[in-house]
């Protein structure tokens, strides 16, 4: 079986050494590279299984590389971004990334990070997405119709959009700007009351303790992701 090909592209050497060996030791085959121009020919000559890319890059920036990547293809793509970037990583994950961690991170975290996103992307390759199952929750697209643990859910139409599209989107996070232009419309995107308004509506309605959220997960300062319960 051929080995899953990652790519890093990140400017800092130690970075570059500590992941390339952690992700070769797991039997992953890795390139590493510095800079956003050098991630853009390799993706052109030989694109990856998975993208991990710090944003803060010289010349062609992080972000730059992550909208032309998720301009031509729905590889999966783990942002890097230091403390204090935070409105560079909403950007990104805006712009398609699908999940981020924050420098400084443990090896761990990142490598279980690159696990989820590979076994996403894998089971949506031959997925059939007129159903998805979360945990006790199913979504239905042909139906248009979203059960729990068997038992249709009581939703209002815009309640069902926003959680067909957390579904949708499992295990990713989704910012406010993306869930709010793609439920309401491109006018949206800064109603960031108004979207915590129909999530506190959806957490009552799905979760066994909407207090302590086990479904409906908070990006503090990004936005949202829906998980599978442990």
């Amino acid at each position: 079986m051929t080995a899953q090909h990652i790519l890093i592209v990140d400017d800092e050497p130690a970075v570059r050494r500590s992941l390339r060996a952690n992700l070769a030791a797991r039997g992953y085959e890795v390139t590493a590279l510095e800079t956003g121009g050098e991630a853009l020919d390799e993706f052109a000559r030989r694109p990856p299984d998975l993208l991990i890319l710090d944003l803060m890059l010289p010349g062609i920036s992080g972000l730059e590389v992550a909208g032309v990547v998720r301009a031509t293809s729905s590889i999966p793509i783990l942002v890097l971004s230091a403390r204090g970037e935070e409105q560079t990583k909403v950007d990104a994950l805006d712009l398609g990334a699908d999940d981020y961690l924050t420098k400084p991170f443990g090896i761990d975290e990142l490598l279980a990070r690159v696990r989820a996103l590979l076994r996403r992307s894998s089971s949506e390759a031959g997925e059939n997405r007129g159903l998805i199952e979360v945990g006790s929750l199913a979504l239905n697209t042909d139906a248009h119709e979203i059960r729990r643990n068997g038992a249709p859910l009581d939703l209002t139409p815009r309640e069902f959009d926003v959680l067909a599209f957390l579904m949708h989107h499992t295990g990713r996070v989704v910012t406010h700007r993306t869930l709010l232009s793609s439920v309401w419309g491109p006018s949206y995107g800064a109603e960031t009351q108004y979207l915590r308004v129909f999530i506190n509506r959806l957490r009552r309605k799905i979760e066994d303790d909407p207090a302590h959220p086990r479904y409906i997960l908070t990006e503090p300062g990004v936005g949202y992701r829906l998980v599978a319960p442990a």
